[in-house]
């Protein structure tokens, strides 16, 4: 197209047709982002964004939470706002206010924000210098805008832009949607706490999450999923069904496991530690401490891991927030031929990581976890085969537990990392050809890598749709080099191995949270902790109770035997609550008859049977991967 210079990207979307302009939110010219009421100034390559479009979600999203925190100043003067950005599915708005906000004031803020909305007030864009900027929001009494402003300038720009929305002006680089009334439905969603910049150090803020679309179904869809995630919420349902349990008193991210999360735990491991051995891993087992040099040598102090550092005496160790040292310090206890390579090391290796208390997160951010952790030594010609072998163990691994749909990431080396140009190069192409060998599909995912080494990252998709990080493989040429490990090749020479470091589930801690909420804690009847609960109707019907529950526990099965005196619809409301597969009334009907009355937790009464034919029934059901 050729338009006249200072034409807006408004006017050429309107050039295009009615509906592009009518959908339109932003522009971007020889990638650089505008917006629509901009002049514009060159030649190039030229988009109109949309809400389709993921940046045009963004600026979306982002103007959104420029009409909340004006509604917010308007209502509360006293609000300092921070930062607001756009995030994966809506936005957020951090505040420095006297009170927290309560829940029951977001409806106030949406009111507020309607009226901006409905008053179509322009995103005007201005700029001022520096100088200028610091001295107007010093005069706001804003300290964290003056910081973020002092930050732009250490950068070297001169200038900052500042988008004005009715009374109310923002630090912002933008772009933004012409208009407030453009914004079509929102929904403010919750106010939780936040550290200013993430750091625990810093001001404690209160942050407002909302999500905002063009038409109103999309909202309302978006509304449903996230009370579906409520409900599958797996810190909830841990709870509810007395799987585990958080005490800040005794200590923040650390979990403790009850009698029926300790179980679906075991569960989860022994089969883990099954597959692994029939897979030729060996198993290990390393202390939690190690001294403080080993992990200088590792370089995970120098790349300032979040470690917690002890001393005894007199000398200063690392908990370990890793199981490879222990690893390698095993490796490198004897000499090694080729022939004895592969060496898969294999390790639930319980480590702790000072996290930052505003990221923990249930079960998904913790600082105490174990890993299904396990390290390969190899010749770099058996890199790919190993490599491919990880991969087909981790997606079975994923297919047993229910998860059949996933996306795969090459992640690449981060600014921070430790190694030469050569070694990563090496590592990087050895996972690249080992997708390309499986013909699995992958994006690549820019820095993603750890500091060692680049990696394979396997997101499943959950029953809801949501992504998780799940197993993940690491390719690294350099920590055999820094711990000078080797293997003594075929020509009677020291050779270096190549080092894989993987998990094919992910933390175990992280993972069963994944569980909880994929099944919305309706484990299939191979991963509940409790499979059959016995319901007697009246003590009179105790002993024969107390026999089946013993049949059962000696045929292998996870038993229970309700001989509470509560009603019987109140013992069945309690094991439905408690989502447990199956539920056996037995009363004088079953007692004479030698039967049992079998409720299954989904389709409900399935009438009497034989407890012969019932126990037939869980032994076809109670294995792996089934659901």
């Amino acid at each position: 197209m050729e338009v006249a210079s200072g034409t807006t990207p408004l006017a050429v979307a309107e050039s295009i047709g009615k509906r592009l302009a009518k959908e339109a939110v932003a522009a971007r010219l020889n990638g650089r982002l505008l917006d629509l009421t901009a002049k514009l100034d060159e030649d190039g390559s030229f988009e109109v964004l949309t809400f389709d479009d993921p940046v045009g979600k963004s600026v979306y999203w982002h103007s959104t939470a420029h009409v909340m925190a004006a509604a917010v100043v308007q209502l509360f003067p006293d609000a300092k706002p921070t930062i607001g950005p756009p995030i994966d599915e809506g936005f957020y708005y951090d505040f420095d206010v006297s009170k927290p906000f309560t829940e029951e004031q977001l409806a106030d803020i949406e009111a507020e924000m309607a009226k901006l909305i409905e008053a179509d007030e322009p995103f005007e864009r201005m700029e001022m210098s520096v100088e200028q900027a610091i001295e107007y929001y010093q005069q706001q009494g804003n300290p964290y805008k003056v910081e973020l402003i002092e930050e732009i300038a250490r950068n070297g720009d001169k200038t900052v832009s500042l988008y004005k929305t009715g009374p109310f002006v923002d630090l912002c680089r933008g772009p933004h949607l012409p208009s407030t009334g453009k914004i079509g439905a929102f929904k403010l969603l919750s106010v939780a706490g936040a550290y200013w910049r993430g750091d625990e150090k810093n001001p404690m803020l209160q942050r407002i999450y909302g999500v905002s679309y063009p038409r109103r179904a999309q909202l309302q869809a978006r509304l449903e999923f996230l009370e579906q995630a409520r409900l599958r919420d797996h810190r909830r349902l841990g709870r509810e069904l007395e799987l585990f349990s958080f005490f800040e008193e005794a200590g923040a991210g650390l979990v403790y496991y009850h009698p029926y999360g300790a179980m679906l735990r075991q569960i989860v491991c022994d089969f883990t530690i099954k597959e692994h051995l029939r897979r030729g891993y060996k198993l290990l087992r390393t202390p939690h401490l190690i001294k403080a040099d080993i992990w200088d040598i590792s370089g995970h102090r120098p790349q300032g891991y979040p470690m917690y550092f002890t001393e005894v005496d007199g000398q200063e160790y690392g908990i370990k927030p890793m199981n490879c040292p222990g690893h390698i310090l095993i490796y490198r206890s004897k000499t090694r031929s080729y022939r004895d390579l592969p060496l898969r090391y294999f390790e639930l290796g319980t480590v702790y990581r000072h996290e930052l208390a505003g990221v923990l997160h249930g079960l998904m951010r913790v600082r105490g976890f174990t890993q299904d952790d396990a390290h390969i030594f190899c010749t770099p010609e058996q890199l790919e085969s190993e490599i491919i072998g990880v991969v087909d163990f981790a997606l079975d691994m994923m297919r047993t537990f229910g998860f059949h749909e996933y996306e795969v990431y090459l992640s690449t080396r981060p600014d921070k990392s430790v190694g030469t140009d050569e070694q990563w190069e090496r590592a990087t192409e050895a996972l690249r050809l080992a997708l390309q060998h499986k013909e699995i599909a992958y994006q690549v995912d820019e820095g993603g890598g750890a500091f060692y080494g680049p990696k394979i990252d396997i997101k499943v998709r959950d029953a809801i749709g949501r992504l998780w990080q799940c197993p993940t493989i690491q390719c690294d040429f350099t920590q055999p080099e820094r711990f000078d490990i080797n293997y003594i090749g075929p020509d009677g020479k020291p050779h270096r191995p190549v080092m894989i470091h993987r998990v094919v589930l992910a933390g175990i801690e992280r993972f069963l949270g994944v569980l909880i909420e994929n099944y919305a804690g309706s484990f299939p009847l191979w991963l509940s902790p409790v499979q059959v609960r016995v319901l007697p109707i009246t003590d009179r019907n105790l002993d024969y109770a107390r026999a089946v529950y013993q049949r059962l526990w000696d045929t292998g099965f996870r038993v229970e035997l309700d001989d509470s005196n509560q009603t019987l619809s109140a013992k069945i409301r309690d094991g439905e609550l408690m989502k447990i597969p199956y539920l056996l009334v037995v009363g004088d009907r079953e007692q004479e008859a030698g039967t049992v009355a079998v409720r299954d937790r989904d389709a409900g009464d399935l009438g009497g049977r034989s407890l012969d034919e019932f126990i037939a029934q869980l032994r076809e059901q109670d294995k792996p991967g089934q659901v």
